[in-house]
């Protein structure tokens, strides 16, 4: 995908509006609100730096969480500001309300190359229904447009494909990194690519389970959403979690057990050769589990899963975690990978019982020679829990985005930046 670039803009002593995502976790600490979690904010500081060296006054848009007119102090950006006065040395300033008849007046007043920081979008309801007054009255503030937000850049929002529309617009570094990595795996991955997925849900990886699979070598199941894969090869999944299809599915028959069924079917024919000889097939979920009566139990037991043994299993156990085989077996896959794509932790590693499988997926993707590049809260919190950070060579910070982009879909906050073809 080719899409408009900060070069592309030539943007020089201007006022640019650049849409970040700062939807970044708050916890209270010493009974103030403080940001949780950095990583979305400190990714936009690339784009903003370059922005103000090529002299320009910039004015940062954003939304934070789901506010609703009785709760807008909970979700106001002040937290956010109080970082960025700490973390950066910009001159910032804060915009309570860009539609007030003083915001104009108050953005040209303020120096050029400072930053102001545009209160909660989210606080018009014009944001979300994307209506064009609420996008016109925005692009009003500057005289150009950068996106940022990588993982806001799925939704059909004012901020995100509204403001294109009235202002030249680009991608910011950022954007563009998220873009760059991810495509690396959909149209040039060294191989063997192997694909992990984990996670609770089926729901919000099935799409990105099935483009992937038309190009990875093997796709690693684990989680919550290999009980739906265990479920269609037959095998009792007693009381684990199991989601059920949504309303739109179960109209016409559908569930999440029977498009499990499809994907394995559908991939019968594939084979990973495993140490160069031995054949596995491409989709390849847990041979066995580490199950208990309740996440907070500590008497756990082995379930063997292999299809030549009956299982037998009390049916008032959940399966928690993936087992020691299968552990091992995803280990040695990983470890003959040239490309490696993570998204979904393996199990419940919260709980310390059931935090081994995940534990040694981070471990082995950490150290592996391959190209790896993780996404999903869940999945970076628990790299963050067991030191494996510094391992991987991309973290990708997009969420829901990463996932749609990776199911093959096309994002409007990209569609709206692609380059027009002149010829």
């Amino acid at each position: 995908m080719q899409i408009r670039q900060l070069s592309d803009c030539h943007f020089r002593n201007q006022t640019i509006l650049v849409r970040v995502d700062y939807n970044v976790p708050l916890v209270k600490r010493k009974g103030k609100l403080t940001v949780g979690d950095p990583r979305r904010i400190r990714a936009s500081y690339a784009t903003v730096n370059k922005l103000l060296a090529q002299g320009n006054k910039v004015v940062l848009l954003t939304h934070l969480g789901r506010p609703s007119a009785s709760d807008y102090k909970r979700f106001s950006l002040q937290p956010v500001l109080n970082f960025l006065e700490k973390d950066t040395h910009w001159q910032l300033k804060f915009l309570a309300d860009p539609f007030a008849k003083e915001a104009k007046n108050f953005i040209d007043a303020a120096p050029q190359e400072s930053v102001i920081l545009v209160e909660n979008l989210r606080f018009g309801e014009g944001e979300k229904k994307n209506k064009p007054a609420f996008a016109k009255a925005l692009a009003k503030l500057g005289d150009g447009y950068v996106n940022d937000a990588f993982s806001a850049s799925h939704r059909a929002h004012a901020s995100i494909v509204g403001i294109p529309k009235f202002l030249p617009a680009c991608a910011g570094e950022f954007l563009r990194g998220e873009l760059k990595a991810l495509e690396s795996i959909l149209n040039h991955p060294k191989r063997p690519l192997i694909v992990i997925v984990g996670g609770a849900k089926i729901s919000d990886k099935v799409d990105s389970i099935v483009n992937l699979a038309k190009i990875a070598d093997a796709i690693l199941i684990g989680g919550g959403v290999a009980n739906n894969f265990f479920k269609a090869v037959g095998l009792a999944v007693q009381k684990s979690y199991l989601q059920d299809a949504p309303a739109d599915l179960a109209k016409v028959g559908l569930n999440y057990v029977d498009i499990a069924q499809d994907i394995i079917e559908d991939n019968l024919g594939e084979r990973l050769l495993k140490d160069g000889y031995i054949p596995l097939p491409k989709i390849i979920y847990p041979v066995d589990v580490i199950a208990a009566k309740t996440p907070d139990s500590k008497n756990t037991q082995i379930i063997d899963l292999t299809s030549a043994t009956k299982v037998q299993a009390p049916d008032d156990l959940m399966y928690l975690d993936i087992g020691p085989k299968t552990v091992r077996l995803y280990k040695e896959l990983i470890t003959q990978a040239k490309t490696v794509f993570w998204n979904g932790p393996m199990g419940y590693f919260e709980k310390p019982a059931f935090a081994t499988g995940t534990k040694s997926i981070a471990r082995a993707v950490s150290k592996s020679s391959a190209f790896t590049l993780v996404g999903g809260g869940d999945t970076l919190a628990a790299l963050e829990e067991f030191k494996c950070l510094k391992g991987i060579d991309y973290l990708s910070l997009a969420g829901g985005a990463t996932l749609e982009f990776l199911a093959g879909k096309k994002l409007v906050g990209l569609a709206v930046l692609e380059k027009k073809d002149e010829s």
